[in-house]
C-alpha cells in the first residue's frame, strides 16, 4: 500500500465538498468548506491547495458539516414548533403538563 500524497488527500476532500454541493447547494457547502483553516476551495467545489497534517483537515471539515446538521434540524422543526398557541417553541423535556395546568387553575 502506497504511502497517501497530498494530491490524494486533495481528491477526498474535493469529492466529499462537491457531494455536499449536491446535497446543501453551492452557497452553504462552500462557506462551510472555506472555514475549515488549511483548505481552498475553488467554486466548484475543488480543493486547490491544503496547509496543514490532512487528517486534522478531515476532520475540521467533518466537524463542519456535522455543526450545520444541528441548525438542519432546528430549521426543519421550526414549522412544527411555531404551532404552539404562544408562538414561542418551548423544547418538550422542559414542558410540565401538571405545573403548568395548575398555574393555569390558580
Amino acid at each position: 500500500m502506497q504511502p497517501r500524497t497530498n494530491e490524494d488527500y486533495k481528491k477526498l476532500l474535493s469529492d466529499v465538498i462537491k457531494k455536499q454541493i449536491v446535497i446543501l447547494g453551492p452557497g452553504i457547502t462552500l462557506a462551510k468548506a472555506r472555514n475549515v483553516k488549511g483548505l481552498s476551495v475553488a467554486d466548484d467545489g475543488t480543493v486547490t491547495e491544503i496547509e496543514g497534517h490532512p487528517q486534522e483537515l478531515i476532520q475540521g471539515l467533518i466537524d463542519q458539516f456535522v455543526q450545520l446538521s444541528g441548525l438542519i434540524v432546528k430549521k426543519t422543526m421550526e414549522p412544527l414548533l411555531s404551532e404552539f398557541p404562544d408562538g414561542t417553541p418551548t423544547p418538550i423535556s422542559v414542558q410540565n403538563p401538571i405545573t403548568d395546568s395548575s398555574q393555569e387553575a390558580t
